[in-house]
């Protein structure tokens, strides 16, 4: 833990409407004397993993918009209209949130540049093998680092991968040099992803470890092998390529260092089961990584649009959609660790469940920090639904395997469950609804009706907002893909195309 308590001593994270590929700034290390000395690398590292925490990333806009403009919240009448055109999918190339996504991820990147063409340098004048292997290991956290980020932009700012169109797609502009970045220009989608895929292997070769050995890797804010793989896992499925999925969603499975909290498993508090426990205090054997905050130096407030709790009554701007209530099963308790029935504030009176999943993490309600829970952006929950998907798509030899999957998280998640029963007429709706109840706004839903190739449609709830809460999205609307920023197209340096949804 020394190196995040360290956090508060980095650069800050204040976002601007300059181009994405504004070099490290000026103030945190002056250049050509930032990374001499291992310490010096380690602040650097520091600095990737402080980016991770701004509230444009997973503590805010990443997370929470991608499910906000799909069909798994509403807008109460009286809200504040925070995120509002993006529920109502009134989205341009001025968005503000939509510019500090894409500006951030490109701020982790360009951490991640300035540290790797500084590396070699540090290397030569260090002598010790222990700070040897030290710097080895920073590196295969920032290559970890600089995957994740561009698979994030790619998730947004590009369509879904098919294999046999990806060489004609507009992937993101891929910029892999601190000090002579070149012409932004994008690259077709089959390269974009194959970076990734490339930093994740140099990740993984500079993370290697003995897994069979007695370290736990759960509950961590640290990149390690157990979060290449199940970045490996993740964007094999986005790829379509089922067997690698299959493979490394595996490897972290059968690894023994991660576990699902159950909701029959006790906790160290005696109010929450494991699994609330997970959301009430951000601890875990089933999270792979997390964005570590402390009370003294955290990001943004996932829970805040779910309640804008003043201390004397609660007015959410979103509230779940009803069908996601009542997608849950009785013996489901993820439906008390997600939600709790509450009276609003507002002169309407509504009575509705909200999300208490993003209440806050109890430390910091104990400090009077409310909404503030640390994102969770890997968890072993995923790594089972991603395996079972992937099986799933290799037909028949598939199902029953699909099938233990889920069966294994339900039993984890139910107070009393039987088995799963899968086949080629119900997989793919049992799928996205245990997805959508074990994910619930986590930042999935809009690339997984991306992906599948689906639309949706929001039918009027009670003290909802209109026109947003009646709403048809066909499948094939452009602004599943957000619109690349406008400062970035005129960027008079930049040569880069737009999507479709910039037009």
């Amino acid at each position: 833990m020394k190196r995040l308590k360290l956090y508060i001593l980095c650069i800050g994270m204040a976002l601007s409407a300059a181009s994405c590929l504004d070099k490290y700034p000026e103030h945190a290390i002056p250049e050509g004397e930032a990374m001499t000395t291992v310490h010096e690398a380690n602040q650097v590292v520091i600095g990737i993993y402080a980016a991770f925490k701004s509230p444009a990333l997973y503590s805010g806009y990443l997370t929470l918009l991608p499910d906000l403009q799909t069909d798994l919240a509403y807008a109460v009448q009286g809200y504040s209209n925070t995120y509002g055109d993006i529920w109502r999918w009134d989205i341009l190339a001025t968005n503000t949130q939509v510019s500090a996504v894409y500006q951030q991820l490109y701020t982790v990147i360009g951490r991640c540049n300035f540290f790797l063409e500084n590396i070699e340098k540090v290397a030569s004048n260090t002598h010790d093998n222990a700070d040897l292997a030290t710097l080895d290991s920073y590196k295969g956290e920032v290559y970890f680092a600089r995957a994740l980020a561009y698979s994030e932009l790619i998730k947004m700012f590009c369509k879904a991968y098919d294999p046999a169109t990806a060489e004609n797609e507009l992937g993101v502009v891929l910029v892999d040099s601190y000090s002579n970045a070149g012409r932004p220009t994008r690259a077709s989608l089959k390269e974009s992803y194959a970076f990734v895929l490339n930093d994740l292997e140099l990740a993984s070769n500079y993370l290697q470890m003995d897994l069979s050995g007695d370290e736990t890797l759960f509950n961590t804010g640290y990149f390690n092998i157990g979060t290449v793989n199940a970045l490996y896992a993740r964007t094999y499925l986005y790829m379509q390529d089922w067997e690698k999925a299959v493979d490394y969603s595996s490897r972290v499975i059968d690894s023994n260092k991660y576990f699902l909290s159950s909701v029959n498993q006790a906790s160290s508090d005696p109010n929450f089961n494991a699994y609330e426990y997970m959301w009430q205090y951000d601890a875990a054997t089933e999270i792979i990584w997390k964005v570590h905050f402390e009370v003294n130096s955290f990001g943004g407030s996932l829970g805040r649009i779910f309640f804008n709790f003043d201390f004397r009554s609660y007015k959410p701007d979103y509230i779940p959609a009803t069908w996601v209530l009542n997608s849950y099963e009785s013996a489901d308790l993820r439906y008390n660790a997600f939600f709790a029935m509450a009276q609003t504030g507002y002169s309407h009176g509504l009575v509705h469940p909200l999300v208490v999943k993003y209440f806050g993490n109890r430390n910091f309600v104990a400090n009077n920090i409310l909404h503030v829970n640390m994102p969770k952006p890997f968890r072993l929950a995923e790594q089972y639904l991603i395996r079972a998907e992937a099986y799933c798509h290799m037909g028949t030899v598939g199902y029953g395997k699909a099938a233990k999957d889920i069966t294994t998280l339900r039993n984890a998640r139910y107070a009393s469950y039987g088995s799963t029963s899968l086949n080629a007429d119900n997989w793919q709706q049992v799928i996205e609804e245990e997805r959508v109840k074990e994910l619930y706004m986590e930042g999935f839903r809009l690339q997984d009706l991306k992906r599948w190739g689906m639309g949706f449609e929001r039918k009027a709830q009670q003290l909802t907002v209109n026109p947003g809460n009646n709403l048809k999205v066909e499948a094939d609307n452009p602004l599943f893909v957000w619109p690349i920023p406008q400062h970035e197209l005129q960027s008079p340096d930049a040569d880069i195309q737009p999507n479709e949804s910039n037009k």
